[in-house]
C-alpha cells in the first residue's frame, strides 16, 4: 500500500522535459543530415584534391604573339592527374585545362612536363607572374608559384 501522501504520477522514470528535450534533439540532428544532403553538401563531401608536386621549369614570351606567355610545368611527384581536371590560370585569368591547352593529353605523370602555350595578354620580359593549377572538380589550387617571364 502506497503513502498516502505519494500520487500516481511519481511512479514515472523520465519526465514530461526531459522526453521534450529529447525529442527536440533528435529533431534537430535529423534536420542538419537532411538539410546536409539536399542542399547537395554531401556530394561535395567526396571531392577532394589530389595530392601532387609541381615544379615550374619556364614562362617565356610566345614566338608567335607578342604579349602572351609559354609556360612549362613539371609534375614531379604524387598520384597521377586527370588534364582534362587542371585549368592553369595565370594572375587569377583561367586560360583553359592542361588537356585542351597543353602538350600532356593522356593521362599526367610524374616526370612529364606540360607546356602551356599562349597564356595571358599583356606581358613582356621581366614580369612576375602567379601560376597557379585548379583541380575543377573541387574547386581546390593544388599548385601556386611566382615567376619571372623570360
Amino acid at each position: 500500500m502506497k503513502p498516502s501522501n505519494q500520487s500516481d504520477t511519481d511512479d514515472r522514470a523520465v519526465s514530461p522535459v526531459i522526453g521534450v528535450i529529447l525529442m527536440v534533439a533528435i529533431t534537430v540532428i535529423l534536420a542538419a543530415v537532411i538539410g546536409t544532403f539536399v542542399l547537395g553538401l554531401g556530394d561535395q563531401l567526396n571531392d577532394t584534391a589530389p595530392q601532387a608536386s609541381f615544379t615550374v621549369d619556364d614562362v617565356s614570351m610566345n614566338s608567335t604573339a607578342t604579349d602572351d606567355v609559354n609556360v612549362s610545368i613539371t609534375k614531379t611527384g604524387g598520384q597521377d592527374l586527370d588534364p582534362s581536371q587542371i585549368t592553369v590560370s595565370i594572375d587569377g585569368t583561367r586560360s583553359g585545362t592542361i588537356k585542351s591547352n597543353s602538350t600532356v593529353t593522356d593521362t599526367w605523370q610524374s616526370g612529364t612536363t606540360a607546356v602551356v602555350k599562349q597564356i595571358g595578354s599583356g606581358y613582356d620580359t621581366g614580369n612576375t607572374v602567379e601560376i597557379r593549377l585548379i583541380h575543377d572538380p573541387s574547386g581546390n589550387v593544388i599548385f601556386e608559384e611566382t615567376a619571372t617571364v623570360s
